[in-house]
């Protein structure tokens, strides 16, 4: 089957939540379980971007939207390409969604979902990261969370990240093996 043909198959997941939810870190995980490439969103940020939420700048929409193309380019190289991905994004508005996700029936959403409290409290904990704690709250007013519509995967940010990459993969059903042999036969 052609990657851009629509599908129940998944080719990648867009893990998303806002700052300090876990996206990294689950996204990894769930990667290197199932055998997919990763990427991270804040890799495709451009150089301004990050200066900007280093200095607690709130990133504007036009300041998204190139990058937000960036990951979309990625993960229509790694459907294109027969690959398997997860890409770790903040997504945190239904309209960037469209951009990353769109009419591809064969991208997934998984949303990290927890309470600001809880999140705030791990950024707190959080070492080196460019996304100052104190950013948290406007990255709550922006958070429109998914709609059924998006066929979305809701998972909480409470049980140890382990039993949240378990969670994810029992919900997606997928065969790791496949995953693995479809991204080494293209390397």
């Amino acid at each position: 089957m052609k990657a851009d043909t629509p599908s129940d198959d998944v080719a990648v997941l867009v893990v998303m939540g806002v700052s300090g939810s876990g996206k990294s870190t689950i996204a990894a995980m769930l990667a290197h379980r199932l055998h997919w490439l990763y990427e991270d969103g804040d890799w495709f940020h451009p150089k301004k971007n990050v200066e900007k939420m280093h200095h607690g700048e709130p990133l504007t929409d036009e300041d998204r939207w190139p990058w937000l193309h960036a990951i979309a380019d990625w993960i229509d190289t790694t459907r294109k390409s027969g690959n398997h991905g997860i890409v770790a994004c903040s997504a945190l508005k239904h309209a960037y969604r469209d951009i990353l996700i769109g009419q591809r029936q064969d991208v997934r959403l998984v949303y990290l979902k927890g309470d600001q409290d809880l999140i705030a409290q791990r950024i707190a904990a959080r070492a080196d990261h460019f996304m100052p704690p104190k950013l948290l709250d406007s990255q709550f007013q922006a958070l429109e969370e998914p709609k059924a519509d998006e066929r979305p995967i809701i998972v909480s940010v409470v049980p140890h990240p382990r039993e949240i990459v378990e969670t994810i993969a029992g919900k997606l059903n997928i065969d790791e093996a496949v995953g693995a042999e479809a991204n080494r036969a293209r390397r």
